[in-house]
């Protein structure tokens, strides 16, 4: 009876230390590129199958919208033949997400959110109306992780292209860089109206992440671009206006990780200092289902990639 009783007091202790350990979430980001064009001629089997591989709380997904048909570069009928994004919670579910929500959207490329836990929208961020447009939109929700622990997130995909916003002149907009000058404006923009409009935000949880198409001067022992190139400029004002840490490069100083098939980091996590201290893994995936390789069609279908031409970013932290 004696030796039943201690055991009983050993399970109880191991039961109690493995609580004070804290509740780990995972959070997945991922560009799918198209609405994973890639595996939605396949009922989207392979792609539920990878994430529920990761068993993620969190996913952010960019580029979260059906725009081709499969395999081809013709583009849907919109919105009559689109799957995604309004059949996410459909998908979701089948990955164990019970909440979903379309974060930002201006255009065809929205980020959308996943969850198990519930969540809610913000704001949704496009511009001011007049002379800020955010072209493919950003977006901060607020996710309730229980027991008064909730977390903000901030998604975000900024312009693309060396050229500015409906530049008349390409070529002349792009020898400017227009496109470096416009993501800047973006991206104050963003902050300005998540991050930097909460008093106190650097004591709370907060992660910002998302398709910034821009590479961070942090970087540039891999790039070797001159210092003031206009190429960071998107990244120094989030470094220099925001508490903001950049997960990867604090994680791997100095080892540069690239985040796309073309070899660019533009795809980055940040997050505030009481997160930053929480967290207990952070890696760009290269494997499996997430490698990445060029169509060998080239331009017929536009130089897509299979599964994407970006790769996945994973990160676990640990609740108090």
């Amino acid at each position: 009876m004696r030796r039943l009783l201690t055991i009983a007091l050993m399970l109880l202790s191991l039961s109690c230390l493995a609580g004070g350990k804290g509740k780990e979430i995972k959070v997945l980001y991922w560009n799918i590129q198209n609405g994973m064009w890639h595996d939605q001629g396949n009922n989207y089997d392979d792609f539920v199958a990878y994430v529920r591989s990761l068993d993620p709380d969190i996913c952010i997904w960019a580029e979260a919208e059906s725009r081709y048909v499969t395999d081809t570069c013709t583009k849907l009928k919109m919105p009559e033949d689109q799957y995604l994004p309004w059949n996410w919670d459909v998908l979701a579910a089948r990955y164990g997400h019970k909440y979903s929500l379309i974060a930002g959207k201006r255009d065809t490329f929205p980020q959308v959110i996943t969850s198990k836990y519930p969540l809610r929208i913000v704001k949704r961020i496009t511009g001011n109306g007049s002379d800020i447009i955010v072209a493919h939109g950003a977006g901060w929700a607020k996710v309730d992780l229980g027991k008064g622990k909730e977390i903000n997130i901030v998604t975000v995909h900024t312009w693309p292209h060396k050229f500015t916003y409906q530049a008349e002149d390409r070529d002349a907009s792009a020898a400017e860089h227009g496109g470096d000058h416009f993501r800047a404006t973006e991206m104050q923009y963003i902050c300005e109206q998540t991050i930097e409009a909460v008093p106190g935000a650097a004591a709370q949880f907060w992660l910002m992440t998302g398709d910034f198409n821009a590479i961070s001067s942090i970087d540039n022992y891999h790039y070797n671009l001159p210092a003031d190139d206009t190429a960071f400029l998107v990244h120094d004002y989030v470094r220099n206006n925001t508490p903001y840490i950049d997960v990867i490069e604090r994680l791997y100083p100095g080892k540069f990780q690239k985040s796309t098939l073309s070899g660019r980091r533009i795809d980055m996590v940040y997050v505030t200092e009481p997160l930053m201290k929480r967290i207990t893994s952070g890696n760009i995936l290269y494997d499996g289902f997430a490698a990445s390789t060029r169509d060998p069609r080239g331009k017929a279908v536009q130089n897509f990639c299979h599964p994407s031409d970006h790769y996945p970013v994973f990160i676990t932290f640990k609740l108090k």
